[in-house]
């Protein structure tokens, strides 16, 4: 048998404080709230890789409701919990499939998107049981009976030493998602439903920390659901008439008048850079969105390279004028049709105006366009009450939606084929 190099390591060195329970918890479902920062993610892919190496026979399915957000999120988590485990070298790590395998026993990690349930209905695995499912920000599934088929995929005899268990982690956006009222609301032997914040991660900085101060004075609301962790509450939602829905991208296109539109909007370190992609009936009034961009940290090169990946790169494409020099380099790098958003005095009110006359069908890969229209609300005065302004979060694919608009709310169809 081939001999393996393995560390000691002390594991609540490495893990941390505030998930004894959610470490030890043995029932159905094992379900996660949490803040931002609140680790929740890494807590989860330092569990797994750890429980996966103490039971040969276990396998684990990762799931998130679009295949391609897999790479960059859980996929990056559990291979920075090999590392600080140190035992990187007893895995394989594949990205053409994407999926792990434990070089001594043969035990896989899967990784699936739910935009292709027959891929999820049909897992198996050659080594053991597929007993354990991990849901990545839960709160894209919108269907509960989506997490219904997840949940019944994991089935079957286990060994004695074994345990089946489905872990959601995500962060609590609304209160009206049905995970509140099927796990939080409930009690039952076979859930552990818990919320967890910031303040139980002690590996975060000074300027982390500051963060969230200067967020529960200024912005006390925000602070409650991102530093907290405690359920949003939505109301006064800006856009009220849209569906998640999939449709035939290319049907849609070839209806007579339909155009398709492109909208950038900036982002760095804290905000993503949002992509809004989408196909305009104006004679039917209905706005569908196709695509997006959105990601954090991406230098023009990236943003321009990733537009380029997505086959967008001859659009024309709107971006916010605010980043003048950036529309610039992207000219420069090869997006030739990208021009300034014409912004004047009550650009957002009128914009918004124009798109609440249209339905807004969304393709169920748009994720992260879906968690924003479902939060973007009208902000508050001092004493609560609604006013005509949006607030400034959950934002950035909404102006980007908006700046793509643009000549058509002004009266200038002009074609982007």
């Amino acid at each position: 048998m081939m001999k393996l190099k393995t560390n000691t390591k002390y594991l609540p060195d490495l893990v941390g404080k505030g998930y004894r329970d959610f470490w030890r918890f043995k029932g159905r479902y094992r379900v996660c709230k949490g803040s931002r920062a609140s680790k929740k993610s890494k807590t989860t892919g330092l569990y797994y890789i750890t429980k996966l190496i103490q039971h040969p026979e276990a396998n684990l399915l990762v799931i998130r409701k679009t295949e391609r957000t897999l790479k960059d999120s859980c996929y990056k988590e559990l291979k920075w919990a090999m590392q600080r485990l140190g035992v990187e070298h007893l895995w394989k790590c594949n990205t053409n499939p994407l999926e792990m395998t434990y070089i001594p026993t043969g035990q896989k990690i899967l990784f699936r998107g739910l935009d292709d349930p027959l891929k999820v209905t049909s897992i198996t695995v050659d080594v053991g049981h597929l007993c354990w499912c991990w849901i990545e920000e839960a709160y894209e599934i919108t269907k509960e009976e989506d997490f219904n088929m997840l949940d019944e995929s994991i089935r079957g005899q286990i060994s004695e030493s074994l345990w089946k268990q489905v872990t959601l982690t995500f962060n609590p956006w609304t209160d009206k998602h049905w995970i509140k009222k099927r796990f939080f609301d409930v009690e039952s032997p076979e859930i552990l439903a818990k919320t967890t914040n910031y303040m139980c991660n002690e590996w975060l900085d000074e300027a982390d920390l500051k963060m969230f101060e200067e967020m529960r004075i200024n912005r006390p609301k925000r602070y409650r659901v991102a530093g907290l962790g405690e359920w949003g509450i939505v109301e006064g939602l800006v856009y009220e008439n849209w569906e998640e829905k999939d449709f035939n991208i290319q049907a849609v296109s070839n209806r007579p008048g339909v155009k398709s539109a492109f909208g950038l909007d900036f982002g760095y370190t804290n905000d993503p850079s949002a992509l809004f992609c989408g196909l305009i009936d104006t004679e039917a009034k209905e706005i569908y969105v196709f695509d997006e961009m959105y990601q954090k940290a991406m230098s023009n090169e990236m943003i321009y390279d990733e537009i380029l990946k997505m086959g967008f790169a001859k659009e024309k494409i709107t971006a916010d004028s605010a980043e003048p020099k950036s529309i610039d380099r992207l000219y420069d790098l090869g997006l030739s049709r990208i021009r300034k958003a014409r912004k004047g005095k009550d650009s957002i009110l009128n914009g918004i105006d124009y798109i609440q006359d249209f339905k807004i069908i969304i393709h169920p890969r748009c994720v992260n366009f879906i968690t924003e229209i479902s939060n973007y609300t009208w902000d508050e005065d001092k004493f609560g009450t609604k006013i005509n302004k949006p607030i400034d979060d959950f934002n950035h694919l909404m102006d980007a939606m908006r700046y793509a608009l643009e000549d058509f709310s002004r009266g200038s169809l002009i074609g982007f084929d």
